[in-house]
């Protein structure tokens, strides 16, 4: 999919939803009625995805879906079937199309959508999927007093929306974007004025998505185990099944709604319940992962952000680097914390701001290290900056691979290669290839690209800022100098001329009263000085 189609796709999607949006706005603010939408946008994909499947399975049965509940042993079988492979049921009369009839009829209510949540849910209990979708709905309040303050205007309210979004074409069979994380960016962008920008409300955008899927993936066409310590929407992890056949997903997430979108995200990109394992928590206080390593690690961890370094060096993440992070800073925390789960045949691909680059005392001995001793850092690519939401500040990826044998370092400037968008830059599908191909040709570029030697690192005390590597200087051209003392020579004289031209035509004006005379006359000698000038 080109980046122009891709962005068709979604400003289609933006309009849709802001419609959506409308009939929400007046009662909550955008950090709630997002919420409202992705969640229901969700149980519509649930909901289609039973309905489909099940009547695949009773095609031989010469009965529909609905029909089959009225045979109880039928539907058990049904269910068990379902639950198998899907990880969830949900009954006939609690389909999102069963919904909008009921609307369209003047019969629902909000209790009804209570009770089809509570079904998904429960339809889970003992089943290996359970974790998978244990409080996936939490955020979606069906009795906020924010929708209403009795039933009937709650379901009223919730009756509006699901109209509303099912006549929005999701194309769930053919998903071209990543529509819930398209949609949250979407909605956190929009409202954010209101909302407030909170912790863990990052979303990578699809280009630098894109970007990162295909470092961690180059010449490889399947990897058994990818992980994002620091997941958002899952937009991330969702990419690398875009240019490689993926076994297992791992993530973890701090922010409990972004958590959930992420699962809801995988499984509306068909990744099957028991292929990923996401969990939510602190991933630098939590490692809910011990000792598992994955053949890609990728990552967009928020920048610069506060953590405890107290005892770390205890934590077999951090000890052989001797330091810690500062607590106003983890960038290299989360490194380190990455290092330690990428294998030893893996590529890690991380977004950071620049600061890591040349920052001192620990995190100028914990950056010596990786590159002196471990030499694990294979490239340095500086982007574009007012790419993400949230901040204007340009960033830079890190790749990493263990096991290297080049004792170099390639630096790439691609920091003024982007599309000027409305709100923020974006990068073309052009950009991403042009860093790709040099990446992988690692050879210099005028005013693009480096390879360093580790000798010239080192005489660079370890300080890995773009510019010391890469001269973007450009030369302003060399000036005329006689061409521009006779243009200014030109025209001084057309100033003079005109001067002279004012001057004449003034001596002829006579003013109709004293007080007008003497203001008159006063702008005559001025003009007559300044001629004289």
């Amino acid at each position: 999919m080109s980046h122009i189609e891709q962005a068709e796709q979604q400003a289609e999607l933006q309009k849709r939803l802001w419609a959506v949006a409308n009939d929400l706005r007046g009662n909550m603010d955008a950090s709630e009625y997002r919420n409202y939408i992705l969640g229901l946008i969700f149980y519509r994909f649930l909901s289609e995805k039973v309905e489909n499947y099940a009547n695949e399975l009773l095609q031989d049965d010469d009965v529909d879906f609905a029909d089959a509940e009225q045979d109880a042993d039928l539907m058990q079988d049904l269910k068990d079937e379902v639950i198998d492979v899907l990880g969830f049921f949900i009954e006939p009369r609690y389909l999102f199309t069963t919904m909008v009839k009921k609307i369209n009829a003047g019969d629902f209510d909000v209790e009804m959508l209570q009770n089809a949540i509570n079904e998904v849910q429960n339809s889970t209990l003992g089943k290996e999927s359970e974790n998978d979708f244990k409080g996936l709905f939490e955020d979606l309040d069906l009795q906020s007093s924010r929708l209403g303050n009795t039933v009937a205007k709650r379901s009223e309210l919730i009756a509006k929306v699901i109209l509303s979004l099912s006549n929005i074409d999701f194309g769930e069979q053919d998903i071209k974007i990543d529509i819930l994380g398209d949609a949250y960016e979407y909605l956190i962008g929009q409202f954010a004025a209101s909302a407030g920008k909170k912790a863990g409300e990052f979303y990578t955008p699809q280009q630098v998505s894109k970007l990162l899927a295909r470092i961690v993936t180059a010449g490889k066409d399947r990897l058994k185990t990818v992980y994002d310590p620091t997941m958002g929407s899952g937009s991330l992890l969702l990419q690398l099944g875009n240019y490689a056949t993926i076994g297992n997903y791992y993530g973890q997430e701090i922010n409990g709604t972004t958590y959930n979108l992420a699962r809801m995200n995988l499984l509306m990109h068909e990744v099957s319940y028991n292929r990923f394992d996401l969990r939510q928590g602190d991933t630098l206080e939590e490692d809910h992962f011990d000792d598992l390593t994955f053949d890609a690690v990728v990552a967009n961890p928020p920048y610069s952000a506060k953590w405890n370094p107290d005892d770390k060096l205890d934590d077999e993440r951090f000890r052989k680097y001797g330091k810690t992070a500062p607590k106003s800073k983890a960038d290299f925390a989360f490194v380190e914390h990455m290092l330690y789960h990428l294998n030893n045949e893996g590529t890690m691909a991380v977004v950071l701001p620049h600061g890591v680059l040349f920052r001192g005392a620990a995190e100028g001995k914990i950056r010596q290290y990786m590159i002196e001793h471990d030499n694990v850092l294979d490239a340095v690519i500086g982007l574009p900056a007012n790419l993400f939401y949230g901040t204007s500040i340009p960033t830079v990826v890190l790749v990493f691979k263990k096991g290297r044998e080049r004792q170099d370092i390639f630096f790439i400037d691609a920091s003024n290669d982007f599309e000027k968008g409305k709100n923020q830059n974006n990068l073309t599908d052009e950009n991403v290839d042009k860093i790709l191909e040099t990446l992988e040709k690692r050879e210099d570029v005028d005013k693009y690209a480096h390879r360093a030697e580790v000798a010239e690192i080192l005489e660079n005390e370890y300080n890995l800022n773009i510019p010391r590597y890469v001269d973007t200087f450009e030369e302003e051209p060399p000036v005329d100098v006689d061409k521009l003392v006779k243009e200014m020579g030109e025209a001084d004289a057309k100033i003079n001329d005109l001067q002279s031209e004012l001057s004449g035509m003034m001596a002829d004006l006579v003013a109709t009263d004293p007080v007008a005379q003497q203001q008159l006359e006063a702008i005559k000698r001025m003009l007559q000085w300044k001629t004289k000038i």
